[in-house]
């Protein structure tokens, strides 16, 4: 380590988030690593990629661990409830992007965006006796930012948003499904349900089939979960419903906004300006799932939901890319140990 590289692990190369998480790593300050990619046996020999780089995945072993100083663990959640505690015993950083161990005691969900708007008013930073860090979900993450900036300004009496759903944040089982769903109406055959138990091609469903593999009430619940988390008690409460979308990538939520005190549309989208987030002005060319994808910063459109020139109740039209959000997230967390533990090997 004299030559201040890391070495880091990624479980669950090959999956989407794994693949967006190497191309993120590239770009980001711990470029300068050594990177193993790590999986299940099955797709153990393939070559892969981080940035430009190409790299043999590597079948995922106790001693794959062994002098790593950050893991990543983008896969099934099951990999990680099997190997993360083995990263762990070897004193490396651990950075769940599944939500496995967003129920482990003294694991904390994070998302620094968020934590860096609230710093001024109190908001705690990571604890270094972590076992792990939950990067939180990409939802609540927009969700927290919005809320975060507008907070900074004015106080919210109401926050509720309306989050439609993409296929890809649920594998590629989930995006093959929806394809196929739309072929087949196409061609006037037969469904496949595997994944939602139901018809999300050219639908919009607030509950799926009773025996689908995606969960959305599962999802709800874990996007307020996380919101609540990373608001640390400074964020008004967050009134959800996900609706499932069909699209294949891309975050968009509809957000109701009340404030306290009475602003403009330009005032309050001067109050959402800053790092990470994109204020788009025309209501011509709106954000959107495909306009987001491949950016780095969350899109917001803010429109007066009364007439008058200036008021408290406003509506937000937010986008993001699902994908990049989740990897970029994971990486800010994982750079928020890094600068508390910046000496080589994390102990």
């Amino acid at each position: 380590m004299a030559n201040g590289m890391y070495r880091i692990g990624i479980v669950g190369a090959t999956s989407m988030v794994g693949k967006e998480l190497a191309d993120e790593l590239q770009e980001s300050l711990l470029a300068a690593s050594d990177f193993i990619l790590l999986d299940d046996e099955e797709v153990t020999g393939q070559v892969a990629s981080v940035g430009d780089e190409a790299a043999f995945v590597q079948k995922i072993e106790p001693a794959s661990f062994d002098r790593m100083d950050f893991v990543f663990f983008a896969g099934e959640e099951d990999d990680t409830e099997k190997h993360w505690q083995n990263a762990r015993r070897t004193g490396a950083s651990v950075v769940d992007l599944s939500y496995a161990l967003e129920r482990e005691t003294d694991v904390l969900v994070r998302a620094p965006w968020v934590a860096e708007v609230l710093k001024n008013k109190g908001a705690a930073g990571p604890d270094l006796k972590t076992k792990a860090v939950v990067a939180a979900h990409p939802a609540a993450v927009m969700l927290g930012l919005a809320a975060a900036r507008v907070s900074a300004s004015v106080g919210i009496r109401t926050l509720a948003a309306t989050l439609l759903e993409p296929a890809s944040e649920h594998g590629r089982e989930a995006m093959d499904e929806l394809h196929q769903q739309t072929v087949n109406l196409l061609s006037f055959q037969n469904l496949p349900k595997d994944q939602y138990d139901a018809q999300v091609s050219f639908n919009l469903l607030p509950t799926l089939g009773e025996d689908a593999k995606v969960k959305l009430a599962e999802v709800e619940q874990r996007v307020r979960a996380h919101y609540d988390t990373v608001s640390a008690g400074l964020l008004p409460e967050l009134e959800l419903q996900v609706v499932q979308a069909p699209v294949f990538h891309g975050y968009v939520a509809s957000v109701f906004l009340e404030i306290s005190a009475p602003l403009t549309v330009a005032q309050l989208e001067a109050a959402l300006t800053g790092d990470h987030m994109d204020v788009v002005s025309s209501e011509f060319d709106p954000p959107s799932n495909l306009s987001a994808a491949g950016q780095e910063d969350v899109m917001v459109l803010v429109r007066a939901a009364g007439k008058t020139a200036a008021g408290t109740r406003f509506w937000l039209w937010l986008a993001a890319d699902n994908l990049k959000l989740r990897a970029l997230n994971g990486i800010a967390c994982a750079n928020e140990l890094r600068r508390l533990r910046p000496q080589g090997k994390v102990q």
